[in-house]
């Protein structure tokens, strides 16, 4: 019997049981929209693009076409090879370092188009498509079609999400204005918006394959039109004027229609390790993926007791743990030559593993796997870019985290509360209740990411993170109705950085699922939004579910904790040393023995950590289940 903290027998909801399929994502249209899919005979694949596209309609604050994903997938046809999808555009090729640096940038602005990579998500989705999927691409777009022509109701976190903005909208970027704020008014939660821009978009793309034979070739010129036709050109076309940027700068772009021509998708190996008799299989050193692979490989050479995170010594362990291995991350992964296979190796996880004492470190401790030394990013703490930036609150705009309450200088007051609200996760704002409709007292409003996870009634399996292009990254391009993202925020203008500016180069992402095979077969799929975060809470969720014997629902609802001492992925790119951000239901015991072994602890509240969601599949029985993040009442499972 588990050593574990046993859980709650009162989850907010049960684990869903069945035979057919399960879904699971950040919004319930979303998860509806898969299951639909699946009702109708579609695969894991049909139903997992589809609701990626009305993502992009129902959740334009956390992803959009303009963005990014990655995705983990193993088929009913090779069950035991997990498959990479690659949807991370690279750098154009005029980003280079020179030309930042003579615009006076030290870093890559957090919004604006100098931030954008070339868009490559909707091209990984239809990739997925083509080469696994099932249905005709007009059928899987009709529903992000429909949500965007006849409407949906918005959240009321995307209003907070516009009213955030909204002066930088009315002042610098009318095209987001006029697309965000219907007759200059922010929409009030439950008002039905449309989108009939980007229902065009889809549009389009159907009709680039009409006269094709093959349904593959009608998706092949979807793809096609997506990389040369009318949203490479206007894209590029826009953003060639000067715009305002995160730093307080106008800038032009620098994407071409030559970048969206010679940027594709494509699949990849996954990186895999084995822990209590599973195969953890993740996105590669170019993600941050790995974060949760050696920070497994650090824990599987502990008791079963220092492995909970219910308990003041395993909470202690997992994120010591975990500290040691976003250093790794910070100064070693990249689009780059790194060798994976040192960082897992025996003997450097054994080094690392004893690392960790009994007291929090507050230092920034990253290895040298294989010898490779690396160069260390440089360490700014909140109060150091406040004080930088003299508390002007304009320059915490951007980014996946947070975008600014109001334009102009701040006061000393609100200078310490966005310091404050940085230190409580590199930029992400978290540190707040789910009743306050997603804003903080520093005015900012959370920023984050989606995820959906799927699996079908033969063995198809899929979580994906799509992420990007939300409506706060640049101005909206008229015509398209949506902005390009800002994944280049995630390299330095370093040369010698591991994760410099490189045009042609993938930019680190942090979007990172997870798929988990026990004797060469997919058993579970999951994932969660969260920038630095993701493999933080994911890794909770697997340590509860593959060693305290969790039910998906259980070890979704539990109590979540993270680290902040790390450098943040996104700008100002500050850290935090010793932090750590707890739910308060963690209990009073463990959140005092952690500030007694030195953790700079916040409180987040009850429920303000984690968006977890997850689908799994008995190997030998075929019962599916699934479970969803309750935080926000927006993420939601279905099946049967």
């Amino acid at each position: 019997m588990t050593a574990f903290v046993t859980p709650d027998e009162h989850t907010t909801r049960p684990t869903l049981e069945g035979t057919f399929g399960m879904s699971a994502s950040t919004h319930w249209i979303a998860t509806a929209t898969a299951q639909s899919v699946l009702e109708r005979g579609g695969n894991a694949f049909d139903a997992a693009t589809a609701a990626a596209f009305v993502l992009h309609v129902v959740e334009p604050h956390l992803n959009g076409p303009g963005g990014d994903m990655t995705g983990l997938f193993a088929t009913a046809q090779n069950p035991d090879r997990p498959v990479v999808m690659m949807g991370q555009g690279v750098a154009p090729e005029g980003s280079t370092i020179e030309h930042y640096r003579a615009l006076g940038l030290d870093l890559v602005p957090g919004a604006g188009a100098l931030a954008a990579a070339v868009p490559a998500a909707v091209d990984a989705w239809l990739l997925l498509l083509q080469d696994y999927g099932t249905w005709e691409l007009a059928d899987v777009l009709a529903y992000a079609i429909g949500y965007a022509e006849d409407g949906h109701p918005i959240l009321a976190r995307t209003c907070a999400q516009i009213a955030a903005v909204q002066d930088l909208f009315t002042q610098h970027w009318p095209t987001s204005a006029a697309l965000w704020m219907p007759d200059g008014k922010i929409p009030e939660p439950g008002q039905i918006v449309r989108n009939p821009e980007y229902a065009q978009v889809l549009r389009d793309l159907i009709a680039a394959g009409e006269e094709a034979e093959y349904r593959e070739e009608r998706i092949l010129a979807a793809r096609e039109e997506w990389h040369t036709g009318r949203v490479a050109q206007l894209s590029t076309e826009f953003i060639r004027a000067p715009h305002r940027h995160s730093d307080g700068g106008d800038y032009a772009g620098v994407l071409t229609v030559d970048d969206f021509a010679t940027s594709t998708a494509q699949f990849e190996e996954a990186a895999t390790i084995e822990f209590r008799g599973y195969t953890i299989a993740k996105v590669g050193a170019w993600s941050q993926g790995p974060v949760l692979l050696e920070a497994l490989r650090i824990l599987d050479g502990f008791d079963d007791d220092r492995l909970d995170p219910s308990t003041e010594l395993g909470a202690h362990t997992i994120i010591e743990a975990l500290k040691l291995a976003l250093a790794d991350r910070d100064v070693h992964f990249g689009d780059n030559d790194f060798d994976l296979d040192a960082l897992l190796a025996d003997d450097y996880i054994a080094e690392r593993r004893a690392l960790i004492g009994e007291t929090a470190s507050a230092e920034f401790r990253p290895g040298a796997p294989g010898g490779r030394d690396g160069h260390r990013p440089p360490l700014v703490t909140a109060e150091e870019f406040i004080a930088r930036f003299g508390g002007d609150t304009t320059a915490a705009g951007g980014g996946e985290p947070t975008v600014p309450g109001a334009s102009g200088p701040a006061s000393s007051d609100s200078a310490a509360q966005v310091a404050k609200a940085f230190a409580g996760g590199s930029g992400h704002m978290f540190a707040v209740t789910d009743a306050e409709a997603g804003a903080d007292d520093s005015g900012a409003v959370r920023g984050d990411t989606c995820h959906i996870d799927v699996v079908d009634r033969w063995g198809n399996m899929i979580a994906a993170t799509p992420s990007g292009g939300w409506l706060q990254s640049s101005p909206a391009i008229p015509g398209l109705g949506f902005c390009l993202g800002t994944r280049l925020q995630m390299t330095w203008l370093d040369e010698e950085s591991g994760q410099p500016l490189t045009p042609g180069a993938r930019p680190r992402t942090t979007l990172s699922p997870t798929l988990i095979l026990k004797d060469g077969k997919p058993v579970i799929a999951l994932g969660t939004p969260g920038g630095d975060q993701q493999d933080q809470w994911q890794l909770l969720l697997v340590l509860r579910l593959l060693v305290g014997g969790y039910e998906p629902q259980q070890a979704i609802d539990a109590p979540a904790l993270h680290t902040t001492s790390m450098v943040g992925s996104f700008w100002p790119r500050t850290w935090n040393p010793a932090g750590v951000m707890v739910e308060d239901r963690l209990g009073e015991d463990v959140i005092a023995g952690l500030d007694a072994r030195g953790h700079r602890i916040t409180r987040a509240g009850d429920w303000a950590l984690g968006r977890l969601s997850c689908v799994t599949r008995d190997a030998e029985s075929g019962v599916l289940t699934a479970g969803a993040n309750p935080r926000g009442a927006q993420g939601y499972a279905a099946g049967r």
